[in-house]
């Protein structure tokens, strides 16, 4: 089977198991998805959404959040992975919104990658949700599922930015937005880190991954 052709069987198959995919972090703004994406980062997005209501509530845009203090929000994300850093990175954030970008949340990615607290991958995740913009966002289980298929080569399996050029360039482009949630939906839900799902996966025919780990086993 080409590259090609594996790259078209599976994105056929996880458009169709994920049709409706999008973010399952909860938001009204795209100042609220930044926040949460922000928050995201190594917490759950349950996590996350059990708690940015409160934040939300009390700094619902970058200025409110502007004149905060980190005490002032450490309060409320205290039960967030990591929360002091995360909270001096947000009021940081906001500030420097409302200072430099009239308190709106920018669109292009080196201007996100400018504000405190966020990478490459929050501002791909940013841009692509909100401005479908084709920027592929890599995190663990993009980087799992597509190394264990094999869209991906063996080098690039610990290397988000590898992994992001190779996926990029065999992806077209007004599907990478969506391909980012079925990739990550299939990595939280199907092929997990421990014990993969195989047996419910529908990939498993052309999964680089089934064929040396499960299927060698069978014989």
């Amino acid at each position: 089977m080409t590259r090609k052709e594996l790259y078209t069987k599976t994105l056929e198959y996880l458009s169709n198991e994920f049709r409706f995919a999008e973010t399952e972090l909860d938001y009204e703004s795209p100042f609220e998805l930044l926040v949460a994406v922000i928050l995201s980062a190594q917490c759950t997005d349950k996590r996350v959404n059990l708690t940015t209501p409160a934040l939300f509530e009390q700094y619902p845009d970058a200025y409110s959040m502007a004149k905060a203090e980190p005490e002032d929000i450490f309060r409320i994300i205290r039960s967030i992975s990591y929360p002091n850093n995360k909270s001096k990175h947000l009021v940081a954030m906001a500030r420097k919104l409302v200072d430099e970008f009239d308190g709106e949340v920018p669109q292009e990615v080196s201007q996100l990658q400018s504000l405190q607290g966020v990478g490459r991958k929050t501002a791909h995740v940013v841009t692509s949700v909100l401005y479908r913009q084709p920027n592929m966002a890599v995190d663990t289980h993009v980087m799992r599922v597509s190394n264990r298929i094999g869209l991906t080569t063996n080098t690039a399996r610990h290397n988000p930015l590898l992994t992001e050029k190779q996926l990029v360039r065999h992806i077209p482009q007004d599907d990478i937005p969506d391909a980012h949630h079925w990739l990550i939906l299939h990595g939280r839900y199907v092929c997990v880190a421990r014990n993969p799902k195989c047996e419910e996966c529908g990939l498993s025919e052309i999964c680089k991954y089934f064929a040396q780990n499960i299927r060698s086993m069978q014989k």
